[in-house]
């Protein structure tokens, strides 16, 4: 122990590919716990963890983070301050990590503004499927903020593969056929991760009221796709909202999946609802932006367009590719635009994308007001 802070010292060797972590809480228990989680990842390492913001800038005077994770209730600087502070002298990859619920929905929204990367709840260890949800989300969010871009200087990390469930577990595939009904709503299915936030902000605030019916799956924890939901609702011309099991997507409306439930897309005469399923993590994530993609796959076909944006891993990849076979049009947010170019990436790579498009020029594909050009 020094001055507040727990941690190696600083002539200890680091393997470079390792990712070194910052934990700034309040709580010794959450302190411990978030530790333990993250010392658990090979390929991620406790660099010292912190009291208060005041002890945490000490250390970081020191040496510098790969990633923090900083509660927002703290004693003597709250952690909203700090992360301002961050931003403006030396901006350093931030996850929120906090018990708030939809009462501190404002602060939340204001530490995505102010710059954090990805938020994530305290972690549960009451049962072990809450503490292997809580290990897995915990470690790949650290991994994705490390990726991300915040300067030309940050140190390169290689990509971790870990296993992951496939879309078969919630969506058994079948085969599909090119094209689609006439008499069809036309519906934008969109999956993003990391930056992800800032990227859908920036998409449907360009919607206008007529807009087609559009589906999100942003990855997000339970209790704070409300709070997203509601800020989007704010600041847009259509009605954004956390979906609810049965809702119908309409025109000039987008329904973001509830954090902790996948989203499925169902067809009902000539329109679409969504229905809501539990189950297991698909490719890491509950919800899964492959399984809305597989379910737009077979229940619209080309009356689907299907947008994968900036994140971390390959959450969707394949999904878009089952659009693209079932006739959807494709489009991937380019990596000069991405916070983290891991999802549309993949998607490339694999061959589901039919056009690569730089975040500001989305919205225009969606309406169909841009030239069609091949990528």
């Amino acid at each position: 122990m020094e001055n507040g802070v727990t941690g190696n010292s600083l002539d200890r060797t680091t393997p470079a590919e390792k990712i070194r972590v910052l934990i700034v809480d309040d709580s010794a228990s959450v302190r411990q716990t978030l530790a333990e989680i993250i010392s658990s990842a090979p390929d991620l390492e406790v660099m010292a963890t912190a009291s208060d913001p005041y002890v945490a800038a000490e250390r970081i005077r020191r040496e510098i983070p790969d990633v923090i994770f900083l509660d927002i209730e703290m004693p003597r600087m709250d952690g909203l301050t700090f992360l301002r502070k961050i931003m403006s002298q030396r901006p350093i990859p931030v996850v929120i990590c906090s018990t708030l619920t939809e009462e501190g929905s404002t602060t939340f929204m204001q530490a995505l503004e102010a710059g954090a990367v990805d938020v994530v709840t305290k972690p549960r260890i009451d049962t072990h499927r809450a503490l292997n949800d809580a290990r897995m989300r915990i470690c790949d969010v650290a991994r994705a903020a490390a990726h991300a871009r915040f300067s030309r200087t940050r140190r390169a990390f290689p990509t971790k593969v870990e296993s992951k469930l496939s879309t078969d577990v919630i969506i058994p595939p079948r085969p599909l056929r090119r094209g689609g009904s006439a008499l069809s709503d036309r519906v934008v299915c969109i999956g993003s991760s990391t930056g992800g936030t800032e990227a859908l902000r920036v998409i449907l605030t360009a919607m206008p009221a007529d807009c087609p019916a559009i589906a999100i799956v942003q990855h997000m924890p339970e209790n704070f796709t409300a709070a997203f939901a509601r800020r989007l609702d704010g600041l847009c011309a259509i009605t954004v909202k956390e979906a609810e099991e049965g809702d119908m997507l309409q025109p000039g409306k987008a329904l973001i999946a509830p954090g902790d439930r996948h989203m499925l897309l169902e067809r009902v005469g000539r329109h679409y609802r969504v229905t809501l399923r539990d189950g297991p993590p698909v490719s890491r994530h509950r919800p899964s932006v492959n399984v809305l993609f597989r379910s737009a796959a077979q229940n619209a076909g080309a009356n689907a367009q299907g947008i994968l944006l900036t994140g971390m891993g390959d959450d969707g990849a394949s999904g878009i590719g089952e659009m693209k076979t079932a006739g959807a049009r494709t489009l991937a947010q380019d990596e000069a635009s991405c916070v983290v170019f891991g999802m549309p990436g993949e998607a490339i790579r694999l061959g589901g994308v039919d056009k690569v498009v730089a975040l500001e020029r989305i919205a225009g594909e969606i309406l169909g007001n841009t030239e069609t050009r091949a990528s």
